[in-house]
């Protein structure tokens, strides 16, 4: 003991006092695997391996390293897993700036959906950004150098000439979507797009319309391509006859909605229903509705495929006064970009190794914007009790 102004205070050992100072500093700091390696005087690929289960790492050290590791609250980053397993950790996403696959909402649905998956398996997501013509020079950068583990194809198109190049380049991979190329040799998940045409035009028919117009994606993209078949048959079917002055295709934007329905509209003989690739056109056959004074499903009935946009659902109290209640073929594409990163971590993990492929049926549920069509001015329409299934 050590008095000292009346007082006593307890003494320590110098290098008691030493290792309590430098458990404070440790404490304060941001714990990297090489401070963690350093402060038990290992090398990072030992103490990397010692956290994730390696069995050459001997049961003392580590069971020293857990402890210390709990004890400095270190938590690994994915560049840190990748030392021990030889692997990335990661999970790419191109996408081509200025071609038909761009930055919109459904992509970021899409992404918000794998992010959540790849967070619980402790993966990270890049996105690089390219012009189409280089697309293939990023996927060789990212394989060369080992950034990625495998990648995401988006928005394929009806013959894709990533699907081959990837598979000689061997590297894991998953499409939304597919091509028409030979789709049983690689893993995709795909809405059954030419079906949800079908059904929505069956619907339209049934509802007395005949004269039924499209306004579709770029039908160079496999999905669009589908859609106007299911369109074209559905109307073959029950022995229409096909009218290409009313459909339309080109980027599923607003402004094409409204340019398209505007056309339409204008015309000696315009359409009294319209399917619609998008939520995002749609909302731009609205618009063309509004400045002529038309209503939805009286003077135009609308069937749009709508992605189950988490910030435009039908039904949101928050945009209700703002985003009509559109009948709308459904599919969720945030559930659609968990379930590629699910199947592409189990291809990166060696979970399978036979492709997988799965095709969604889209829902068709009845909102404000789909009635009955009048045989004549005079007859009040039957409305449809909205948002019910039909199957």
């Amino acid at each position: 003991m050590q008095r000292g102004a009346g007082l006593i205070y307890p003494s320590f050992p110098t290098n008691n006092v030493q290792s309590a100072l430098n458990e404070v500093a440790l404490a304060r700091e941001t714990i990297t695997l090489r401070r963690l390696a350093e402060v038990l005087g290992l090398s990072q690929t030992t103490v990397s391996r010692a956290l994730n289960g390696f069995p050459e790492v001997n049961e003392a050290t580590r069971a020293r390293v857990i402890e210390a590791a709990q004890r400095l609250n270190y938590r690994p980053s994915a560049s840190a897993a990748s030392l021990a397993t030889g692997k990335a950790r990661t999970i790419g996403h191109v996408v081509t700036l200025g071609d038909h696959m761009m930055i919109n909402p459904h992509f970021t649905d899409f992404v918000a959906g794998a992010g959540e998956v790849y967070a619980r398996f402790g993966y990270e997501m890049l996105l690089r950004i390219t012009g189409s013509e280089g697309e293939q020079d990023v996927y060789r950068d990212l394989i060369s150098r080992r950034r990625v583990d495998g990648v995401v194809v988006h928005g394929p198109k009806t013959r894709d000439p990533r699907i081959p190049f990837l598979r000689k380049l061997g590297i894991p991979f998953v499409v939304h979507g597919r091509c028409e190329e030979d789709p049983a040799s690689y893993s995709w998940i795909d809405v059954n797009n030419r079906r949800a045409f079908m059904r929505a035009c069956n619907f339209l028919i049934d509802l007395g319309h005949r004269r039924i117009g499209l306004i579709n994606g770029i039908e160079t993209m496999n999905f669009a391509d589908r859609r106007r078949q299911g369109y074209e048959a559905a109307l073959a079917a029950r022995g229409i006859d096909l009218d290409t002055s009313i459909m339309f295709s080109a980027d599923m934007i607003e402004p094409h909605g409204y340019r398209a329905a505007a056309q339409m509209l204008s015309s000696r003989k315009p359409p009294t229903a319209v399917l619609v690739s998008s939520i995002l056109p749609a909302i731009g056959v609205m618009r063309a509705l509004a400045e002529r004074e038309l209503r939805p499903a009286t003077d135009l009935s609308i069937i749009v495929f709508d992605d189950c946009l988490s910030f435009l659902q039908p039904g949101n109290e928050a945009v209700s006064g703002a985003i009509p209640f559109f009948t709308a073929m459904r599919s969720s594409m945030r559930l659609a970009g968990r379930r590629v990163a699910e199947l592409l971590i189990e291809q990166i993990e060696g979970q399978h190794s036979a492709p997988k492929h799965e095709l969604w049926e889209a829902e068709l549920v009845i909102g404000h914007t789909t009635g009955p069509c009048a045989p004549a001015e005079s007859q009040v329409p039957v409305r449809v009790k909205p948002f019910r299934r039909y199957s």
